[in-house]
């Protein structure tokens, strides 16, 4: 007989009082329709590792709307249903639960969405990718905290395994080829020989997912503490080169995200434009195209790629403010970072931080109307004396209102054309 491990005490222990208290309440409320609820998946993975987890799911044997509809009623709080897949989304406080209809799933080909069936506890628990990711904790109270683990996941949580509960798995959804490099690198696991093997033989399928799967995967990947280690993996395998065969996952890119991170931006956006940096503008625009970037990301990697021809011309020591911020200002921070980081010249990243740090904030005191009360009529003319006083705070040329003042109106007395 299996040895039985009830794991009450460390729930109570990693977990907020708030959602302990809910999880205790949910099995209650689920008792009472005749269901039984189960927490699942990764924070049940995360609870064996001691690793703090907040991002719940919970499996109803039964109806998860339902459930969820009941429980929103005594939180106060909000849902969101997803009848297809029998799931909703409880939100209320700080906190986000997933409820989902414990389910089998089927798939007609390879690639495909599957068709959903609800069904068992074990049923779900197998639908799912990995083994340490197909546990369960009862919440119920006449089992709360006993845990179910069918397939052998904490043995394999001891061992550092990542393995999959059956050969078709990668066949089933090759997107856990990706899901398996995040964990692997994540937790510092290795995959078991067997999955690996399987792994390999099913990366032709990978063909068969669409951009959009892929890019979710991908993001996920980039908001990891240590992405590179992942892509690095992706690339000795060759899975990353079914992004497009331009990438790399190598040392150069490591280096370039250990400095990124020292950036304030966004760094999932500084990442993809540091991993796309090395492709040519048409390779640029195949990935875009494959992963279905959004508009603004999509511009970014442009910008990026863009920005790369213009760095021979910032790396002239003699260049003027004005003249860098000419070259950088139509560009986004996110692109002009990844050249930043990525450029061979010292004085091209130095301009670069120039223009980021300083250059970027200067503007002139005078406005337009300011010019009108000069004698300057609105127009072409007015146009570019605002750009040749940009241009003078700038290069340091003039340092006060009286100063651009006195340039206007030398300006004001030469004659057309000209400033």
């Amino acid at each position: 007989m299996p040895e039985i491990i009830n794991l009450s005490r460390q729930i109570e222990k990693q977990l907020p009082a708030g959602l302990v208290g809910f999880m205790q309440q949910a099995g209650l409320a689920a008792a009472s329709q005749g269901q039984s609820l189960y927490l699942v998946g990764g924070g049940v993975r995360d609870l064996l590792l001691g690793r703090t987890n907040l991002d719940l799911d919970l499996v109803v044997e039964g109806d998860a709307i339902k459930l969820a509809r009941r429980l929103a009623d005594s939180t106060r709080g909000e849902i969101t249903t997803h009848p297809r897949f029998r799931t909703a989304t409880l939100r209320w406080n700080k906190w986000n639960i997933d409820l989902i209809t414990a389910r089998s799933e089927t798939y007609a080909r390879p690639g495909a969405l599957p068709t959903v069936q609800p069904g068992s506890i074990d049923m779900d628990l197998f639908r799912r990718d990995f083994t340490i990711n197909s546990m369960a904790i009862a919440l119920t109270s006449s089992r709360y905290g006993q845990l179910l683990d069918p397939y052998g996941g904490r043995n394999d949580l001891e061992h550092k395994l990542i393995r999959i509960l059956h050969d078709k798995s990668f066949i089933d959804d090759a997107t856990r080829i990706w899901r398996g490099l995040r964990y692997e690198q994540r937790l510092d696991f290795q995959f078991e020989p067997n999955t690996l093997r399987l792994l390999r033989r099913d990366i032709p399928l990978l063909d068969t997912i669409s951009g959009d799967r892929i890019r979710h995967e991908l993001e996920l990947i980039l908001k990891e503490a240590f992405p590179e280690k992942s892509l690095r993996h992706a690339d000795e395998l060759k899975v990353l080169s079914k992004l497009h065969p331009g990438l790399k996952g190598d040392n150069w890119l490591a280096e370039k995200f250990g400095q990124a991170r020292f950036s304030n931006l966004p760094l999932a956006a500084l990442y993809l434009a540091l991993l796309a940096y090395r492709l040519s503008g048409e390779e640029t625009e195949g990935l875009i195209s494959h992963l279905r970037l959004r508009k603004s990301l999509a511009q970014t990697l442009r910008d990026a790629n863009s920005l790369k021809a213009k760095l021979g011309l910032l790396a002239d020591p003699e260049l003027a403010p004005s003249r860098i911020y000419a070259l950088l200002h139509d560009y986004s921070s996110t692109a002009i970072t990844a050249n930043s980081l990525a450029a061979d010249s010292p004085v091209a990243r130095r301009h670069i931080q120039t223009f980021l740090t300083r250059l970027r904030y200067v503007r002139p005191t005078l406005s337009g109307n300011d010019l009108q009360k000069l004698g300057i009529a609105p127009g072409p003319r007015m146009k570019a004396i605002l750009q040749h006083l940009h241009d003078a705070r700038l290069d340091g040329e003039v340092s006060s209102k009286k100063g651009e003042e006195g340039l206007v109106r030398g300006w004001a007395e030469e004659p057309q054309p000209g400033v």
